[in-house]
């Protein structure tokens, strides 16, 4: 018997993902998900909100002195989230 139509079940979700354009959210979630992983528990604990719009990381701080420490570091952070979510998610990173 021939399996000539045969995917990987990885593979067909990946498919699925691209047909609906999911992946690019999926990817995004991936981001949001490992904020704490990449930047540690403080500064996970002093963020009040997190989110991914038009290709910017709109991080919310409760703390002055931590929003500027972390604008110095803006670029460093674009690659780590990248990284972790292994495609390009984000160019810029915007603190409030």
């Amino acid at each position: 018997m021939s399996r000539h139509n045969e995917h990987s079940i990885k593979d067909a979700i990946e498919q699925l993902l691209k047909a609906y354009k999911l992946d690019d959210r999926l990817a995004e979630r991936r981001l949001i998900n490992s904020w704490e992983e990449v930047m540690g528990k403080m500064i996970a604990n002093h963020t009040k909100d997190l989110y991914i719009r038009h290709k910017q990381l709109v991080v919310v701080l409760d703390s002055s002195a931590l929003r500027n420490e972390l604008a110095m570091a803006k670029s460093k952070i674009i690659k780590m989230m990248n990284d972790v979510a292994g495609t390009e998610v984000i160019n810029e990173v915007v603190l409030k």
